[in-house]
This record gives structure tokens, sequence and C-alpha cells, in this order.
């Protein structure tokens, strides 16, 4: 799958999880806001580290428009990252906490939308298909290393199924994906 295409999948994943953390903050329900939290900092954490050891090396040689935009999505990271660690020495529920799991979720916003409509637009016109996959392919290496879930271990659910988990998960999008697009996206569901 072009790697592009993952990436995105990955922001639509974190993009339910940050739906249902606000959900569950409306709600009151603080061992749910907590839970959400960790899933949020590990997809966060696994995201980081596929995008700055495999896609930002591979994007930053393509020319000098994208390197720059490379480099300002380093220090998003950075400040991400500054963040989920001073979350992880707070009281879950509490009114920092919370404040700085919104500055979390506004950072990753603007993060996400701008490699969306300005970096992967650049990539794209500066790369061709059979690069766009290869990219993909060692993502997704570089996931399994991390341990984390990869597309694979999805590819067998139906579509119905990867439907029925996308809404769920609160996935943007998730009506028009394919089969393929949805299994990219959505967490493996929890086996019994």
């Amino acid at each position: 799958m072009d790697g592009l295409t993952l990436l995105i999948a990955d922001h639509n994943r974190v993009r339910g999880l940050f739906a249902r953390i606000q959900e569950a903050e409306k709600s009151g329900e603080v061992t749910a806001m907590a839970d959400l939290m960790h899933m949020i900092d590990e997809e966060l954490t696994v995201h980081t580290d596929i995008e700055e050891k495999v896609f930002y090396p591979w994007a930053h040689r393509l020319s000098r428009d994208i390197a720059e935009v490379v480099d300002e999505g380093i220090e998003e990271h950075h400040v991400v990252k500054t963040l989920l660690d001073e979350i992880r020495d707070l009281e879950p529920g509490d009114a920092q906490w919370v404040a700085k799991v919104t500055v979390v979720i506004e950072n990753v916003e603007h993060h996400a939308e701008e490699e969306e409509t300005e970096l992967f637009p650049q990539v794209r016109g500066a790369t061709d298909a059979d690069a766009r996959e290869q990219l993909g392919r060692d993502l997704e290496a570089r996931k399994a290393t991390l341990g984390a879930p990869v597309l694979a271990d999805k590819q067998d659910l139906t579509t119905a199924q990867l439907h029925d988990i996308a809404s769920e998960q609160k996935i943007p999008g998730r009506s028009s994906m394919d089969h393929d697009e949805l299994a990219a996206t959505v967490s493996p569901p929890l086996t019994p």
C-alpha cells in the first residue's frame, strides 16, 4: 500500500481516539479517559517513530521545499512528545491533565492537517507509485519491529467487519474507505 495512505490511516485512527476521549471527558468518565490517553500515547509514539526513522529521512531528500516542511514536522513532534511526557506524570482527569490532553489534540490535528494538505501532495508530485509502495513496505516493517499492529493483521476481516470496527472506533471518513483503507486504519479487534 502507498506509504502516504498508511500515514493518513494512522492520522485517522488517532482522530478516532481523539473523538472518543473528548466524549469520555464530556461524560466525566475518568477511567475511560485514562485508557484512551494510554492508547493515544502508544499510537503517537509509534507514528512519530516511523515518520522520524523512515518517512522523514526519505522525504527530506526529495526537494528543498519538502525538506523545510519535514524540519517543521520534526519540531512539532518534539512539542507533542514533551506534552506526552508531562501527561504521564499527572493524575488522569485533573484540570492540568485535561488541559495538556487538549493541547496535544490541537497540536496533532494541526500537524496531521499540514502533512495531508501541504507535505503529502508535494511528496506525491515528487515521487512515483512504486517509490511510495516501497515506502509503505518500509513503514510497515518498522511498525512490525516496534511490535505495533500492521495492515496484514487485519486483512482477513471482511469489509463489513472492518466498517463495524471503524464505526466503534469513530474513524472519520470510514464510509468512503475501501477494504484496504479500513484495514490500514482500524485498530485490530480484541480477541477473546
